[in-house]
């Protein structure tokens, strides 16, 4: 799919800053949506999208989230993902998207673990999940090969958790939204002009300047950077996250659930082989460009907590590696998602911190509706308002990964 390097207009009713999965959903949404027939471009730097952090996901969605609006969000993309042709118009040029249902499996390992997973799995059952708390007992005659010694309790997802082909959902956001009339082009935003509390227009790295009624966030670890473009402040920052496909010697006679051990790294069946995830020892800041794996990660930290848990992984081949990015809210791990209060037509979609493939059906649909209405129609996105950061009323998300 080829993008035009300069805007055929020099004005649009939309820009969208990042055309990424968040960028995508957007502009998908709002070019669907009954009351709008106005203009949107969509600014990407990179179309080939090679060191965004959508082609770096594992693309995976969970219900276990400790804020119950995660919960929600789930619920809805998960309805979404099910029903993927219909959504997009009933195209029957459009795939059927599967749901590779295997679970999450949270492991708790300490007395404080243990109460966490116990209040999550409250919460979550009362907004509809169905998440089962498992004695280590329970765990043993599910899962006989897990290693549960130091293991509590589990807290496991029994229906609509897994593995779904996100790269086409994205993909059919992008043809659909075009085919609607939205216009993309590569080129880079390196300056927003604003008039005392509005947004005007966005400077291209050619030296034209865009006219725009809206202006929308969404250029993941690199949110903070073009917000400070308009001379806002946002808690987020780009921090490394590793991936590794292998090949067990010895596999497993039944699929792996996405299980999370105490030592935060995770696992989960990947077809014939498997996919481990997890963060390094120093979970810093890095360079939006900075994808150098530390390649004694794996052998010092990753596999021995791997073979530790499942014995029958002792024997591991790395097929694949790579390393991602999340874009992460510093102040809770939850999104941040709307108009901000100083640029009230400067909206975001930003911060999911590990998060935002999943949830990124419910926020370009929430974002569309704002922008058509000034309100969300549907589900109400506004607990990720910026206000509760400019207000100190926090809505931490424990359940990161």
């Amino acid at each position: 799919m080829k993008f035009a390097s300069a805007p055929s207009q020099s004005k649009y009713d939309v820009v969208i800053i990042g055309g990424a999965m968040m960028g995508a959903s957007t502009a998908w949404f709002l070019s669907a949506h009954p009351g709008f027939d106005g203009s949107v471009l969509v600014v990407e730097r990179d179309p080939s999208y090679e060191l965004c952090s959508t082609a770096h996901t594992n693309s995976c969605i969970r219900q276990q989230f400790t804020t119950a609006i995660n919960v929600q969000v789930s619920q809805f993309g998960v309805d979404y993902i099910r029903n993927f042709r219909a959504n997009l118009g009933g195209d029957p040029d459009v795939p059927d998207i599967k749901l590779h249902e295997f679970g999450y499996l949270y492991l708790a390992g300490s007395a404080e673990g243990e109460q966490n997973l116990r209040a999550a799995a409250q919460l979550q059952n009362e907004n509809g999940a169905a998440t089962e708390i498992l004695t280590p007992e329970q765990l043993a005659e599910r899962f006989p090969f897990y290693d549960l010694d130091g293991v509590r309790i589990g807290s496991l997802g029994t229906a609509d958790e897994g593995y779904f082909d996100g790269g086409t959902m994205f993909d059919w956001w992008k043809r659909k939204a075009r085919d609607a009339g939205v216009e993309f082009v590569q080129n880079e935003v390196v300056g927003i002009e604003r008039s005392a509390d509005r947004a005007t227009g966005v400077k291209l790295a050619d030296g034209s300047v865009i006219g725009c009624g809206v202006v929308v966030n969404a250029a993941g670890p690199r949110a903070a950077g073009v917000a400070g473009m308009a001379g806002l402040s946002l808690p987020i920052e780009p921090r490394k996250r590793y991936t590794y496909v292998v090949e067990a010697e010895n596999p497993l006679d039944q699929d792996l659930p996405l299980t999370v051990d105490p030592s935060g790294v995770h696992m989960r069946t990947d077809g014939q082989y498997y996919m481990i995830g997890a963060a390094p020892d120093e979970d810093i800041a890095v360079a939006p460009d900075d994808f150098v794996e530390d390649l004694g990660l794996w052998m010092d930290k990753v596999w021995p907590a791997v073979a530790t848990r499942i014995p029958q992984f002792e024997a591991l081949r790395v097929v694949q590696s790579w390393v991602g990015h999340y874009a992460y809210n510093t102040l809770d791990q939850n999104a941040l998602v709307g108009p901000h209060p100083e640029l009230p037509n400067f909206l975001l979609v930003n911060g999911f911190s590990g998060h935002g493939f999943q949830q990124s059906p419910a926020m370009g649909r929430g974002l569309a509706e704002w922008i058509v209405s000034g309100r969300y129609e549907t589900l109400d996105l506004s607990p990720f308002g910026f206000e509760r950061i400019a207000q100190g009323k926090l809505l931490v998300e424990q359940a990161v990964i």
